[in-house]
């Protein structure tokens, strides 16, 4: 038995992380200030022997003794990292030293929940580990964006100068269950709107692609990128790389909730990417990973999940 930090563990890709831990065997400590968290989201897991909840903000120093530590700890939709922008990137930097530190402490290793948003909007598509991005270091993305690269940063420089076992993974667009319902993320955007009956936001022509990878097929590649050698610390893509337009996605939700909903269009976002598509070679040779779950299942699961949230 492992025992486990899950920081950020509260939230949509950190609770069904969790579970995943406890179901094999694990004993995890999940971390979160529920700022974008949610209690709901671990309420079934609070009675089980091997699962401790503990409120803290990992901006501050946390003093506990475990041998793996996933650092999940940081909002990650516009509506909510802009919010709050200095407060996003101490969480991104600040965050990270203080959970690097724990585990040059502990001698634990340590992955860090990075992103595709470390690209920008890209010039090359789609995106390998080896591209360097395209970001706009003052912009209203800023906040999140480079406070992951700095992340990133201290990672690689704590693995140098410490040796520290390290594992980075870029996250690119996941959706399903336990999405937060006002999160502004296209996926869960479309489906309240649908269910509710309301227009279906649609910023710019609807052309900008996006690849959507469904939460379980996530956590199980970051399960295996946790368990490879030492020798590799990534960064690794861990994403869907079926192409979807947001007009593609807009009618495959009207379809699956038979919804009459009708679509708007809204001016593009400022640095809203136009192109975001993983390249998941990497993820193949040294994890053997790729996504096993359809846009249309993913997507009914998230519906369900999203209809009994609205009736209550």
């Amino acid at each position: 038995m492992n025992r486990i930090l899950v920081t950020g563990g509260a939230g949509f890709l950190g609770s069904h992380l969790c579970e995943r831990l406890l179901a094999r065997g694990d004993d995890v400590l999940c971390v979160d200030n529920f700022f974008t968290g949610d209690k709901r989201n671990v309420t079934h897991l609070l009675q089980h022997p091997h699962f401790e909840l503990m409120r803290h903000d990992v901006t501050f120093p946390l003093y506990v003794e475990v041998e793996r530590i996933f650092n999940l700890a940081c909002p990650a939709s516009p509506i909510h990292y802009q919010h709050d922008p200095v407060q996003t990137t101490k969480t991104s930097v600040h965050g990270a030293i203080n959970m690097l530190g724990l585990a040059k402490r502990v001698k634990a290793r340590i992955l860090q929940a990075s992103t595709s948003e470390v690209y920008g909007d890209p010039e090359v598509h789609p995106q390998p580990e080896s591209y360097w991005g395209r970001v706009n270091p003052i912009g209203m993305r800023s906040c999140y964006d480079e406070g992951k690269r700095c992340a990133e940063t201290l990672f690689f420089d704590y693995h140098r100068q410490h040796r520290l076992e390290i594992k980075v993974v870029r996250i690119f667009n996941t959706y399903g269950p336990r999405m937060h319902p006002n999160d502004g993320r296209v996926v869960s955007n479309f489906i309240v709107q649908a269910l509710r009956g309301h227009d279906i936001t649609i910023y710019g022509d609807g052309s900008q692609t996006r690849s959507f990878c469904y939460v379980d097929d996530l956590i199980e590649a970051m399960l295996r990128m946790m368990d490879t050698p030492a020798d590799f610390p990534g960064p690794i893509n861990i994403g869907n790389p079926g192409e979807f337009t947001m007009l593609e996605l807009a009618e495959k939700v009207l379809h699956l909730t038979n919804s009459r909903s009708k679509l708007v269009f809204q001016p593009l976002p400022a640095d809203d990417p136009k192109q975001r598509q993983p390249d998941i070679s990497l993820a193949k040779e040294r994890i053997d990973w790729e996504p096993k779950v359809a846009l249309g299942d993913g997507l009914t699961e998230t519906i369900t999940y999203f209809r009994k949230l609205l009736a209550e």
